[in-house]
This record gives structure tokens, C-alpha cells and sequence, in this order.
């Protein structure tokens, strides 16, 4: 593989990476993943991503947003310091928002408001969308659809192909995790992922989470991180049958394009 690759989705600021941030990064680098996108989940972490992602410019880029984990503890003012960190060069995305059925770990109607609130930020500024869905299609495809949102890619796509149509014609991106190395729970995406169009495809790892299961030598910790997205484009060009340069120059064009990097 000769061209670099964007990991569009990293937990940076994740604690697993406390001690070893900069040597994470240098690792990806050296495996020919740049720039790395870093994940805001939370006020407090979007506003450590962007800080930390202000440090290497052109090599790391943020996301500004509240997962919808976390969207009980929003408020107008959250959104306002929101908007404020997306005025900054480094930061490409509205995001990680969504709703999350699965886990509630907030009220989903309190996840509901939120997300709007965020997907109209987003519409404001003219500016895209890293979504999360899991458990909560009806409302999450609802809310998108009423607000006309254009510009969005869906992060860690593990749906159905219903799913997948609906944000295929709606316009949207699709992001592919390490799930489709997965042999127990991920051989439907090695099905799916034939069904993407490359100019609508990116790749990600969502480090240190979904570590690629098939991995000939997997961490000791089990952490996943950038370094490993390589692995990951591997069995994404394997089942769409198309050249590991091919699916690595297009994802990231694709990339590029969609955040505007």
C-alpha cells in the first residue's frame, strides 16, 4: 500500500491512551494512516480533542459534539461552546451525536432533543455530521429525513441492508470499523460493504475500541488503534473485490472530500 489512509474515527483522548498518545500517533504515521481524525463524544472531551488536534495541524483533525451518552448532561449553553469549538480550523464535523437505544444511558427523549439540536448546528454551519445509531433506527433516520440533513456519515455501520439503503439514498457516508473482521457477528458486513459505492465509503477504527478479532498479532492489552486501520482496508478490498491502492486511494479521497482536509 503505497498511499496514506485517514482513520476517520479515533478516541483520541480515550484514558487506555494516556501514556502513549504521541507514540499511538507516530505508529499510525509510520503505517501510512494520515491524517487521523479524533472522536468528540462529550463537551469536555470535544474540547481536549480540538486543543490536542490544534497541536499537529494537517496531521490530526477533531470532531465537536455530544454522543448521545452524554446528552443528559446537555444544555443551550452546551451547544453554544459547541458552535465555538467548531469555528476552529482543526475541527471538520459535528459529532459523535446520534441516538443509542441499546445502552440508554440518557432518556431517549432527552437523546431525541439533543440530537436535533445538534443536526441543526450542523445544517447553521454548513457543516457534516458523524453520526451513531444502535437500537434506534426509526427515530434516528426520522429526525435526519425531517431536517434534510445531506451531509452525514453514519460511524461503525453494523445495520441491516434496509438500513444501509435508506442512508445510501438519503445521501449519506458510511464508515466501516473493524465489525467486518469480525467472524461471530460481523460476516453480514463482509456482504453489505459490496453494496457502498467507493465515493460514499470511509474506513475507521474507533480505537481503542473494535479491535479487529482476526489480527495475526494482537495487542497484549487489547487496546485497538490507528496503526491497525491497514488490517482493516485489507478485508474491506478483499470483499469488494477490488485492489487494496484502489479502495486505499479512493477512501481517502472520499475522506478528503467529505470533511473538506
Amino acid at each position: 500500500m503505497s498511499n496514506p489512509i485517514i482513520d476517520i474515527g479515533v478516541n483520541l483522548m480515550h484514558r487506555s491512551f494516556h501514556q502513549d498518545r504521541e507514540l499511538v500517533v507516530a505508529r499510525a504515521t509510520e503505517n501510512h494512516v494520515t491524517p487521523l481524525i479524533i472522536t468528540g463524544t462529550s463537551l469536555r472531551n470535544s474540547i481536549e480533542a480540538s486543543r490536542y488536534a490544534g497541536r499537529y495541524p494537517g496531521k490530526l483533525y477533531a470532531t465537536t459534539g455530544v454522543h448521545p451518552h452524554d446528552a443528559k448532561n446537555c444544555n443551550e449553553e452546551t451547544i453554544t461552546k459547541i458552535k465555538e469549538l467548531a469555528a476552529l480550523p482543526q475541527v471538520v464535523a459535528i459529532g459523535e451525536c446520534g441516538l443509542d437505544y441499546n445502552r440508554d444511558f440518557s432518556p431517549r427523549d432527552v437523546q431525541r432533543k439533543w440530537f436535533t439540536e445538534q443536526v441543526g448546528l450542523a445544517l447553521e454551519l454548513n457543516m457534516p455530521l458523524f453520526l451513531h445509531e444502535r437500537e434506534a433506527f426509526s427515530d434516528f433516520a426520522s429526525i435526519l429525513k425531517e431536517n434534510e440533513v445531506k451531509k452525514a456519515v453514519v460511524h461503525c455501520f453494523t445495520g441491516t441492508v434496509h438500513e444501509l439503503n435508506t442512508y445510501l439514498e438519503l445521501g449519506f457516508h458510511i464508515g466501516i470499523t473493524g465489525w467486518i473482521c469480525d467472524e461471530r457477528r460481523g460476516n453480514h458486513l463482509k456482504e453489505l460493504v459490496r453494496r457502498i459505492p467507493l465515493n460514499r465509503l470511509m474506513i475507521e477504527t474507533d480505537a481503542p475500541f473494535l479491535t479487529p478479532r482476526d489480527l495475526k498479532e494482537k495487542p497484549v492489552d487489547g487496546r485497538n488503534e490507528p496503526a491497525f486501520l491497514p488490517h482493516i482496508l485489507q478485508t474491506v478490498a478483499r470483499c469488494v473485490e477490488k485492489s487494496v491502492d484502489e479502495v486505499a486511494k479512493a477512501t481517502t479521497e472520499t475522506a478528503r472530500e467529505f470533511f473538506g482536509i
